[in-house]
């Protein structure tokens, strides 16, 4: 049996960036698993910072995006709730204010996930091969529910939120222009509202609402106008009044990260390796960092020193450490924050909000670090 240099298992976003990357530097690679077929059913959208914009540009992924699969994002208005008669804080970034030309971009996955399977088409060094294909390196990309990261015993137990988000795409009666919302609300629920452009171009959005399991349930078996008239009294017509433009999907959320990412000869990139709750957006962001970083990593390597040595390895390790972590905690302490049902919690969090909103410097800070600057 030919061997490879790297065996990527996983066909999601990761796993194609990362084949696209390492088959860049001249390595050969081999994909596992049956290609994913493009879903006409898929409401996800990804928000995409500026490192990960770089990365699919090098790729060259990035410019064969249709124009109506991107939208940028200009300004975001963070609200929080006003339940208890409390008033409610507000918090908001501004591109412009913040010197960048834009906080993020907002993709259409199946279109992502598309460009990437074409690109590695083409790609003379990207072959399809065998699970059991031989590798100086096995980089593991198949998502929270990796079989071959459980077959290697590394612990990852994700801690469950009871939560689920609920997608959909949206069409409003009046122009997004570029304008992401979020609300906090009462029981830790988290509304967000992704401008995007299908299916209705200037005017439509991607849903994403973390609310409790049941809660989910209940909003994603809803008749259509019913979830409409619960969805337009949460936003308070602040994106004007919004109509269903798809069909709904949910997912559970939860927190996790797994104990070791890297060994002799394999390493987790994406899902596999940590996942987040996704009030932040950043869960695809810190999967297309460790695929940057760890492209870095092996092409800097000691010309002696193989891909899969373990020592080569934790240099990506160290590199991926802090912001995983971070952005797991941040996400976890905010989630955790706002679901907290007492009155002082309350105020104390609207407060946080509005002081936070006159701080420049500490918006400059977080924009910074949400860009992956």
């Amino acid at each position: 049996m030919q061997s490879v240099d790297v065996l990527v298992k996983g066909r999601g976003a990761v796993g194609r960036s990362l084949a696209l990357s390492l088959a860049a530097q001249g390595l050969s690679v081999g994909m596992t698993g049956n290609p994913e077929a493009s879903r006409p059913d898929d409401v996800r959208t990804y928000a995409l910072n500026a490192a990960s914009v770089a990365l699919l540009t090098d790729l060259k992924v990035w410019g064969s995006l249709r124009g109506d699969a991107i939208s940028p994002v200009y300004d975001m208005i963070v609200s929080g709730d006003a339940a208890g008669g409390q008033p409610a804080g507000r918090l908001s970034f501004s591109a412009w204010q913040q010197g960048a030309r834009e906080l993020a971009v907002i993709v259409d996955a199946a279109e992502l996930d598309a460009q990437l399977a074409t690109a590695l088409r083409f790609s003379p060094h990207v072959h399809d091969v065998a699970d059991d294909t031989p590798a100086a390196l096995t980089a593991l990309c198949e998502g929270r529910e990796s079989a071959a990261r459980s077959a290697l015993g590394v612990e990852f137990k994700p801690r469950p939120y009871g939560h689920r988000a609920v997608a959909a795409r949206l069409v409003a009666d009046r122009a997004h222009q570029g304008v992401a919302r979020q609300w906090f609300q009462p029981g830790g629920e988290v509304l967000a509202l992704l401008p995007f452009e299908k299916p209705l171009p200037g005017a439509s959005y991607g849903l994403v609402w973390s609310c409790a399991e049941a809660r989910a349930l209940h909003l994603t078996a809803l008749p259509a106008a019913d979830f409409e008239r619960e969805l337009n009294e949460a936003t308070a017509g602040a994106a004007g009044e919004l109509k269903l433009g798809s069909e709904r999907s949910s997912w559970p959320l939860a927190l996790a990260r797994a104990e070791t990412v890297c060994g002799p000869g394999w390493v987790l990139l994406g899902d596999a390796a940590h996942i987040v709750h996704p009030l932040a957006g950043q869960g695809l962001n810190l999967g297309l960092g460790d695929v940057a970083a760890l492209s870095r990593v092996l092409a800097g390597r000691e010309v002696w020193r193989p891909l899969g040595d373990e020592r080569l390895l934790r240099r990506y390790a160290r590199e991926r450490l802090a912001p995983t972590l971070a952005m797991g905690e941040l996400t976890d302490a905010l989630q955790r924050l706002f679901a907290h049902p007492s009155n002082a919690a309350q105020s104390l969090r609207n407060r946080g909000l509005d002081a936070l909103n006159q701080l420049p410097p500490v918006k400059r800070w977080l924009t910074q670090r949400a860009l992956g600057l």
